[in-house]
């Protein structure tokens, strides 16, 4: 079943592919030169006639999102190549901007004649655009992985703020309980991101610790600290066990929070 990434994959990857219609299109309409150098079939001409003009704000407002969401620091880059500068002193090959070819501004000579290629000025400025657009398709599954971490880091902060409000009111067990989940949850995370495989469905702190450590995800004195950090989890889970201490929970909801801060 598609997922909602899978979704956003497919939407970067649709506005990429209409940047390629687009490009050729406005390749069709202002640049004859170039366009007979790339020997366009009839056919193809067909299908992009008109895309330019027709998606371009669509498609600017759409990829600015991609962008902005997956690689902000080539934002104010990608929205300079349309906005023309206010403060510009005249219209020159370096000034002008996709905005003003959609509109028409031209900067003509005494005679009425271009004073510097217009077209070719608005196609750079798209073509910058469109190399944004593609490395914002290359960034796209490791910008998702860090927003997938920061929020599972935030819930999980959130849940080891539970389990100190439960040690703080009496509830040994219960806040120790609390921590020992996350510590499960982020070892299994972990896991999945090396590729290291754990065979049993619900596995315990200490069935994913050693196939970590065997992978090298982590040294021995890693290792180590998480197997304590296991055996502190057992005396808040089994009554058969003695009872924890209040230290030892706080050591518990200690530790689990440095581990899921410096284990990726």
């Amino acid at each position: 079943m598609p997922t909602n990434l899978d979704a956003l994959r497919a939407e970067v990857k649709q506005l990429r592919e209409l940047s390629d219609r687009m490009s050729l299109d406005l390749i069709l309409e202002a640049l004859p030169a170039v366009a007979a150098a790339l020997k366009i079939t009839p056919e193809r001409k067909k299908e992009v006639a008109g895309a330019f003009r027709a998606n371009y704000q669509i498609w600017y407002t759409a990829a600015h999102e991609v962008v902005r969401q997956l690689i902000p620091a080539r934002l104010s880059e990608f929205d300079e190549a349309y906005k023309a500068d206010p403060r510009r002193k005249q219209l020159a090959a370096d000034t002008y901007r996709i905005q003003d070819w959609l509109i028409g501004l031209r900067g003509l000579d005494i005679y009425g004649k271009e004073r510097f290629s217009h077209a070719e000025s608005a196609y750079a400025q798209f073509n910058t655009q469109r190399q944004i657009l593609e490395a914002a398709e290359t960034r796209f599954d490791s910008a998702v992985y860090e927003m997938v971490q920061l929020v599972q880091a935030d819930l999980f902060d959130s849940e080891l703020d539970a389990a100190a409000e439960l040690l703080k009111k009496g509830f040994l067990r219960a806040g120790g309980a609390v921590a020992g989940v996350v510590l499960e949850k982020h070892l299994a995370s972990v896991a999945t991101t090396h590729g290291v495989k754990i065979a049993k469905k619900a596995p315990t702190i200490a069935d994913l610790n050693d196939p970590l450590k065997a992978a090298t995800v982590y040294d021995i004195p890693t290792w180590r600290n998480i197997q304590r950090l296991g055996d502190l989890r057992n005396y808040c889970d089994h009554n058969k066990d003695r009872e924890p201490t209040a230290e030892e929970v706080r050591e518990l909801i200690d530790g689990v929070a440095k581990v899921t801060k410096t284990i990726f």
